[in-house]
């Protein structure tokens, strides 16, 4: 296997996230599922941003979060994704560069509009997110750069974009071109949502070894194995035997290998402002390390700090420096 280029490349949804502190009488009043991510239309996009009141702007996405992340440790990243040529795509696009990602996917003149997220975030920090997807499903195979992925240690895989099938196809694509060179594919099952829909899906690409490594929160681990019972659904991950990354809050994150069962806790915080991104700078932390050949706690403690950065302020991408944290305390053994 040749030296890397980059230590991930991140592929998933290109979206301008548009963040507003709103109320639970609001979520009630709107018809929306607090915590979770609602798809909408261009239409219902249109109403939002008519009755949300002032919003926050930031480039958004969660593979696109993950790079970002990744490259805030001083990692070397790279994002594949659509966006259109029209002002929420320009601003996408100078936002990942201004992060240090390479990002390289044509921006595409015709057809629907760059994708927009609306966050809407409770005074309890929890994020509810309104996406209008756009021209995130647009992404083909054509958009897989064979190149960039060969240059990539780890190709991680977001299972927000697993939904259109031209979008699976380029997944599989990637993954095939990954593992013909040594690389490894990882995968982030998203959101219960998205286990719900594709549960089988993702089982297959688990159990297919289409994916070596999954990200999944405590919700998305239960949807996937249909258990109520944590213990149960880490130990049908464990008989998966890949590398398994299970994020708890508060209680911090196990890892899950054949051979071993991982607690890793939390990192301190002073309060919770915004949940949007924390799994996504976690699984960045977590790649930094895992690029390094860190031990699996030392990459968890990484993922727990750039987790509890992102938390503690509006926005999913990092505003303090990353490395400059995890500098600060003693290395996990």
């Amino acid at each position: 296997m040749s030296q890397s280029s980059y230590d991930a490349l991140t592929i998933g949804n290109a979206i301008v996230d548009i963040i507003a502190r709103v109320d639970d009488d609001f979520l009630v009043r709107e018809n929306i599922h607090k915590g979770a991510m609602n798809l909408i239309d261009e239409a219902r996009a249109q109403y939002l941003s008519s009755i949300i009141g002032s919003a926050r702007i930031i480039s958004g996405g969660s593979a696109a979060n993950t790079a970002a992340g990744l490259a805030g440790f001083g990692g070397r990243a790279a994002f594949i994704g659509k966006v259109k040529a029209d002002p929420s795509g320009h601003t996408f696009i100078s936002d990942i560069h201004l992060a240090g990602v390479d990002f390289r996917t044509p921006a595409t003149k015709e057809g629907p509009a760059t994708a927009r997220s609306f966050i809407l975030v409770t005074p309890d920090g929890q994020r509810s997110m309104n996406t209008y997807l756009g021209a995130c499903q647009n992404l083909t195979t054509h958009d897989v750069d064979a190149e960039l992925i060969k240059k990539s240690g780890i190709v991680y895989l977001e299972g927000y974009l697993w939904d259109p099938p031209e979008a699976k196809r380029a997944f599989l694509k990637a993954s095939e071109i990954a593992h013909a060179n040594g690389r490894r594919v990882a995968l982030t099952l998203s959101d219960s949502f998205c286990v719900d829909r594709y549960r089988d899906e993702f089982l297959e690409l688990i159990r297919s070894r289409i994916v070596d490594i999954v990200f999944a929160n405590s919700s998305e681990l239960h949807s996937l194995y249909q258990t109520a019972d944590f213990d149960t659904a880490v130990s049908a991950l464990q008989a998966e035997k890949v590398l398994g990354i299970v994020t708890r809050s508060e209680l911090g994150s196990i890892v899950v290998t054949q051979d071993s069962v991982k607690t890793v806790p939390a990192h301190p915080i002073a309060g919770i402002v915004d949940t949007t991104g924390a799994g996504d700078l976690f699984a960045a932390g977590f790649l930094y390390g895992l690029s390094r050949n860190f031990a699996h706690a030392e990459c968890a403690r990484l993922g727990s700090i750039a987790a509890s950065e992102i938390i503690q302020h509006i926005g999913a991408r990092p505003e303090a420096n990353l490395s400059e944290l995890a500098a600060r305390e003693p290395a996990q053994a």
